[in-house]
């Protein structure tokens, strides 16, 4: 029996939504970065964070365009930005109707690029 949603940590309900978006595909979850990490096919696509923001895993020559997306950052490990193709989206920017599924396929899409699938 799932628990009332408002009832739990952003991280957890933010993990449960991308458990179902990634049904069916070859996925492990891993507790990295303080998060929920989502390894597909054994590398990292996405991860959900403690305060239900989504690390994600795109196109690196999407990078700087994905940018411009309202509640989105380059994440950064201690002071050190995680590089080209690695986005922080705000947990508030994940609610709206098919939002959370297109950095989902992003992600996906990235990680399926050239000499990936």
């Amino acid at each position: 029996m799932r628990s009332d949603p408002s009832a739990q940590r952003p991280q957890d309900v933010l993990a449960d939504r991308l458990r179902v978006l990634l049904s069916g595909l070859d996925v492990r979850e891993v507790n990295m970065f303080g998060g929920i990490a989502f390894m597909v096919d054994g590398r990292l696509a996405l991860s959900a964070g403690r305060e239900g923001d989504l690390l994600v895993r795109v196109d690196p020559k999407q990078h700087a365009a994905l940018l411009d997306n309202p509640g989105v950052r380059e994440p950064l490990m201690g002071d050190r930005s995680m590089g080209q193709g690695w986005l922080l989206v705000e947990g508030a920017h994940l609610n709206g109707e098919g939002v959370l599924e297109s950095w989902v396929d992003r992600s996906l899409d990235s990680h399926a690029g050239p000499g990936r699938g």
